[in-house]
């Protein structure tokens, strides 16, 4: 890829960051408001140190920021439209989750890994 990225490119990187199921865990567990990766862990079940490399990954890509508070670092949606973007998504869902459930060219990675 060269260093201009195409509109396409770029909403492709954004979508990378809603492409993972634990991802999406941790961003919904961020729509109430910041938490620590303590609660993130209790509230989406996820180990910590997924919980802490997700992080990272979403915050490379600008969807979450994160505030130090003492020894505790706090996470926190980047931006309310990521919250109304998720909420659009679960609307979108509703109408479509027959479609998706039995659409057999949609396939999660790990059911990719498994055939």
């Amino acid at each position: 890829m060269g260093l201009v990225a195409s509109p396409a490119e770029l909403k492709a990187r954004l979508f990378h960051g809603f492409s993972d199921p634990s991802r999406l865990a941790i961003l919904d567990s961020l729509r109430p408001g910041p938490r620590s990766v303590g609660e993130i862990v209790k509230d989406t079940g996820l180990s910590q140190p997924n919980v802490s490399n997700h992080l990272a990954c979403l915050l490379d890509c600008g969807l979450v920021g994160r505030e130090q508070r003492g020894r505790y670092a706090f996470y926190q949606l980047s931006d309310d439209r990521v919250a109304q973007l998720l909420g659009i998504a679960e609307a979108v869902l509703a109408d479509a989750a027959r479609g998706l459930f039995e659409c057999s060219r949609f396939q999660l990675p790990e059911q990719r890994d498994n055939r």
